[in-house]
């Protein structure tokens, strides 16, 4: 199985930052796409950004500008900086990645979720 840990959630105030981590682990033969998703109270879950093994980035449209996407692929890990946040940012945060396991099949994978809340 495969594991996706999340961190660095919290409660900031409108114009402030936020980093997001996320780790992999478990029967990982290699991941490719990985990224973070959001969902809001009674809204549907949308993109934020994702980023390919080679690095090649995606973004939402809300996000762009201040948010960005990191990875490290030896540590099968992604982050996201957050800038100059605003209350409509406000969601839970979901980690995602497609992941070809051990075994050679893709799956795709989500975290637990982690809450950011902004501030007005």
């Amino acid at each position: 199985q495969v594991q996706l840990v999340e961190s660095g959630g919290g409660l900031v105030q409108a114009g402030g930052s936020l980093r997001l981590s996320c780790t992999a682990s478990g029967s990982i033969f290699r991941i490719n796409d990985m990224g973070w998703y959001r969902q809001a109270p009674g809204k549907q879950r949308e993109l934020v950004a994702t980023i390919t093994s080679g690095g090649s980035t995606n973004y939402g449209d809300s996000v762009k500008g201040r948010f960005t996407i990191f990875r490290d692929n030896a540590k099968n890990a992604v982050s996201l900086q957050m800038n100059s946040l605003k209350p409509e940012d406000t969601a839970v945060y979901y980690c995602n990645a497609i992941v070809i396991r051990t075994n050679l099949r893709e799956n795709t994978y989500w975290g637990q979720g982690t809450q950011v809340t902004v501030s007005s």
